[in-house]
């Protein structure tokens, strides 16, 4: 196969030596591969041979004239340009050449710069026609590519386990996979080309869908997920995320439908088991515990120090146990969403001075300094249950007397931040490493180091203050340094209307 960059081959063909010999020497400084012939029958039998990109023919030769030559390659080679060339008495004979097929002509005799000039003009032509070979080969080859591609992403987006949807701008589906007809129950050759109202029957996803695909939610970090239920006690979870253009316009929406029913009953199992566990457990440990005081104080004067330490230890870990079957009671009601019992409007103000009033004495037994900072006008009220508002910052505020030294600081300061009430726990204790703080919302997780190994507690405290924030629709954070100390933000919608 002939690559662009190699020398174009040039077949002369004429019956006058000097015609031959002479473009012979001009074509080969011109970078072309030349092979000469004295006849036309001579001409063709080296086509038959060799491949050719340009020909220059004589029209008046002895035996096949050039016509019949022109005749024949245009048969049999329609690739090869001919340049006929003949003599000013038959100018009307190359004209005539031309309407048959003839790429251009040049008259005998001729100057080596008009054949120059002709001869370029076909090698431009050629390369000219071989660069848009090459290009539409490349076109077709893209488009097969494309086309692979796209039956490709498509087998797999058909082959997921997870319902996808895609809808353009105005909310009308475009595409769906079998995995989403199949969750939503509708019928297997159900196709794109209708409103979302015709695939989905709740009202809320459905807004969501359409608020999407209409652009109203570009940040793709305030897009909630959205969970809801079928017929059939069937649940599941829709991610929906814009389809963004090149100028950063919406195009629609892509939903993401995941089936979570196992993971519901799995949950619901979970909080059971627990529940009946810590019901069946708790009893009997408050009575073991409450033996133990009473032993304690019988014969406290009557034992060793050894067995009053025994004995100490043993009612300390049984207070530890019913601690832990508190924590995990509040996480099965706060899973079940039975918090919030009393739902009213609490000045939080108010409520933390009764919380630093209670605490304030186990701080005063470590010689810790107990404050509370807030505004000096009055703040809106919080709407929730008081008992919720109590456990979120009696934990906090437990923690961080718990985890500062003696004579150490602790300001609960309250203002307000927007349409929220900010209350911030600040302590000068240990402090938490960073490799830590995204893990402290999690159960049974603690941070243990020489100053917090001897301090009792069950890895609870903070999850549930996480719950019990989140099912206020508030937001909890933590910003801290080993050494200096932490602060616990807590951010609760005020009740401006209340």
């Amino acid at each position: 196969m002939k690559h662009l960059d190699d020398p174009l081959t040039i077949l002369v063909i004429d019956d006058e030596k000097g015609i031959r010999d002479g473009a012979e020497r001009i074509l080969s400084k011109m970078g072309f591969s030349v092979i000469t012939a004295s006849r036309g029958e001579e001409g063709l039998e080296i086509l038959d041979e060799k491949p050719v990109a340009i020909i220059l023919l004589d029209l008046k030769m002895p035996g096949i004239d050039g016509m019949e030559v022109l005749a024949r390659v245009n048969r049999q080679y329609p690739e090869v340009l001919v340049i006929v060339i003949t003599g000013f008495a038959t100018i009307e004979t190359a004209i005539e050449a031309m309407k048959q097929g003839a790429y251009d002509f040049i008259p005998k005799p001729f100057e080596p710069d008009q054949l120059r000039i002709v001869v370029n003009r076909a090698r431009e032509k050629i390369r000219l026609e071989a660069e848009a070979r090459r290009l539409e080969a490349e076109r077709q080859r893209t488009l097969a590519d494309l086309g692979a591609e796209q039956s490709r992403i498509r087998t797999i987006i058909d082959s997921l386990p997870n319902g996808v949807l895609v809808t353009n701008s105005d909310g009308v589906v475009v595409f769906l996979n079998p995995a989403l007809k199949l969750q939503l129950g509708l019928a297997p050759d159900s196709g794109p080309g209708r409103g979302i109202e015709n695939y989905i029957s709740d009202q809320g996803l459905r807004q969501l869908i359409l608020d999407i695909s209409r652009g109203r939610h570009v940040d793709f970090e305030d897009i909630p997920q959205y969970e809801f239920s079928i017929a059939d006690r069937k649940y599941l979870l829709a991610r929906a995320r814009p389809v963004l253009g090149p100028r950063n316009e919406c195009l629609g929406a892509v939903v993401n439908v995941v089936d979570i029913t196992a993971m519901k009953v799995l949950d619901r199992l979970k909080s059971e088991f627990v529940a009946k566990v810590s019901h069946e457990l708790r009893s009997p440990l408050s009575t073991i515990h409450e033996q133990l005081a009473l032993v304690l104080n019988d014969i406290i004067d009557q034992v060793s120090s050894t067995d009053r330490h025994l004995l100490s230890r043993a009612k300390e870990k049984t207070k530890g146990l019913i601690s832990l079957i508190g924590d995990l009671l509040d996480l099965s009601r706060i899973e079940a969403g039975a918090v919030c019992q009393e739902i009213k409007p609490v000045q939080l103000e108010d409520l933390l001075e009764k919380i630093i009033d209670f605490l304030g004495a186990r701080a005063k037994a470590k010689n810790q300094t107990l404050t509370l900072q807030k505004p000096d006008q009055s703040l809106p009220p919080v709407k929730a249950d008081p008992l919720t508002l109590e456990s979120i910052f009696g934990n906090l505020i437990t923690n961080a007397i718990n985890y500062t030294d003696e004579g150490g600081q602790i300001t609960v300061a309250i203002d307000l931040s927007g349409i929220n009430i900010r209350v911030q726990v600040t302590d000068n204790g240990f402090g938490i490493e960073e490799r830590h703080l995204d893990r402290i919302f999690e159960r049974f997780y603690r941070v243990k180091n020489e100053k917090t190994r001897y301090i009792t507690g069950t890895g609870l405290g903070l999850p549930i203050v996480k719950g019990l924030v989140d099912s206020l629709g508030g937001f909890i954070s933590v910003r801290s340094t080993p050494g200096q100390g932490s602060t616990f933000t807590v951010l609760l919608p005020a009740n401006n209307h209340a």
